[in-house]
């Protein structure tokens, strides 16, 4: 039986445009599937919409649209540029659908017969984008702390969730699961919060009436963040341990943005605890993408709308570039330049140079057909020693979701392919027929070593990879298998591969 692994992203919020930080984080629970498949695991991969709430209501109105007709636009933006980029999720969770509200009601019902949910009333200062209360010594100046937008005071009827009660089994999770908060100065920033003490959260509200009924009480709708959270476990069919619930709870890996670790890393496994339910045993909060230095803003008109730079330099270009350019966890920032050059360079004149160079080669030396490999020099074996150590590495790698540097091993590999190509001049040999032999090893090497990069990159950039690999006479679908050296077989028809990423011209930008 295949192992399972289930990685989810945040549900993105259906009042909101899809930009580069949506891609970005959905691209990184991507790769991690694709790889985990190529690796031979059983995949379950979530992504989806948050779609209830009062700036959800409050938009549909103004609109003249009902708010589930405004879910369904904005819904389907999503899935259009998850499409586009290729991303390859099992399931798309809304959080209007029947199974959602079901086992939303379900939880709610849990938490309420244990004593952990009671009815109480509330009056705090409410920020509606961030849908968060504060308290009056946490405000500035009468704003959100977390926006800087005018907080209203709201004196409203509420169920309250005994937060409080689960600080020290919580505190005591983080401490004795060192990795269950990544990286690790978001895991001190929670610690200290939780410290600072927890207060009894408020779930649910009476002022509007876009959410799922409190169960029975309908003049209740659950807090967003109480509904929203639990599409992790409904999307598998919580309550019902049979299926997939059972198989892929806890989730291995749950990626965010850092702006929501709070709710992830405080209010989701204090949720879980109150239900008697296993918590997931990976949080990583990533950083945030600034554009030419500057903060993503409507007002400032900066947000990089990702269907524009799909079309403009191809979803594999972009895939890349947003995981090369900066190490996952950190924050960073975006420009053109920065892109046009990491596809001159590195996608262009590294990777697709080489193929041209060694297709190319074999195509002039042994008409396109792969020779058998010869004895093997000190020279070969330091170059598939490198490749082999390369897939071990990634692998690590991988597994501390460092996709930047994972990259960085693969274009190594890829570097010293062309450095083999310079040391061991082809066009030198081929002009001895006594070096024939010598002249096939050094082809063989070259291009099966190409094989195992195109393997690790079906994970990042799998329409490349898959053009690679035909390149290559490879038909089938990269496993686990064949990243062992050897994999092409002396015979196969390789052809000469046209140029992969053709160079833009930094100028014209």
């Amino acid at each position: 039986m295949k192992p399972a692994f289930y990685v989810t992203t945040p549900i993105y919020y259906v009042n909101d445009v899809p930009h580069i930080g949506h891609a970005y984080t959905t691209l990184a629970a991507d790769v991690l599937a694709r790889y985990k498949r190529l690796k031979g695991f059983d995949v379950f991969f979530l992504t989806g919409t948050d779609e209830h709430g009062q700036k959800v209501e409050k938009a549909a109105n103004a609109a003249g649209e009902t708010p589930l007709e405004l879910a369904d636009r904005v819904m389907k933006r999503f899935q259009a540029l998850w499409d586009k980029l290729n991303i390859s999720n099992t399931d798309f969770i809304r959080t209007t659908q029947e199974r959602h509200k079901k086992g939303v009601a379900t939880l709610f019902e849990r938490v309420l017969e244990k004593g952990d949910i009671y009815l109480g009333e509330y009056e705090d200062w409410y920020c509606t984008p961030c849908e968060t209360f504060w308290t009056e010594t946490q405000l500035i100046d009468f704003k959100c702390p977390d926006c800087n937008r005018p907080t209203e005071k709201l004196k409203e009827e509420s169920y309250f969730f005994r937060m409080s009660k689960y600080q020290d089994q919580l505190l005591a999770y983080i401490e004795a699961n060192p990795d269950f908060i990544q990286p690790k100065s978001r895991k001190n920033e929670i610690l200290s919060f939780i410290k600072e003490g927890l207060r009894d959260l408020s779930v649910s509200r009476t002022t509007f009436q876009w959410g799922i009924p409190v169960p029975g009480n309908d003049k209740h709708v659950v807090y967003v963040w109480f509904d929203a959270l639990a599409n992790y476990i409904t999307a598998l069919g919580y309550p019902d341990e049979s299926g997939n619930f059972g198989k892929f709870w806890p989730a291995d890996v749950q990626l965010i943005g850092k702006d929501i670790l709070r709710f992830h890393a405080v209010y989701w496994p204090t949720f879980l605890m109150a239900a008697e339910l296993p918590i997931p045993k990976r949080l990583f909060a990533h950083g945030w993408w600034t554009v030419e230095g500057q903060k993503m803003s409507k007002s400032l008109q900066n947000v990089v709308e990702p269907n524009m730079l799909i079309d403009k330099y191809g979803a594999d270009a972009v895939r890349y570039f947003l995981l090369r350019e900066v190490p996952f966890g950190l924050d960073g920032d975006f420009s053109h330049t920065a892109l046009i050059h990491r596809i001159n360079s590195d996608l262009a004149n590294d990777l697709g140079n080489l193929l041209n160079r060694s297709t190319a080669m074999l195509g002039k030396y042994f008409e396109g057909v792969l020779p058998e490999p010869g004895a093997e020099t000190a020279l070969d074996a330091a170059y598939r020693e490198k490749t082999s150590a390369m897939v071990q590495q990634v692998d690590t790698l991988l597994e501390d979701l460092a996709f930047s540097k994972t990259l960085q091993a693969i274009w190594e590999v890829i570097s010293a392919g062309n450095k083999y190509i310079d040391e061991t001049a082809p066009w030198t040999l081929a002009k001895d027929p006594a070096q024939k032999e010598r002249l096939g090893t050094v082809m063989y090497y070259m291009l099966e070593s190409q094989r195992i990069v195109y393997f690790l990159l079906s994970a990042f950039m799998p329409k490349t990879s898959e053009k690679g690999l035909g390149y290559l006479g490879w038909t089938a679908a990269p496993d686990d298998q064949g990243l062992a050296w050897g994999g092409l077989k002396a015979g196969t028809v390789i052809t000469k591969a046209e140029a992969l990423f053709p160079r833009i011209d930094e100028k014209g930008e």
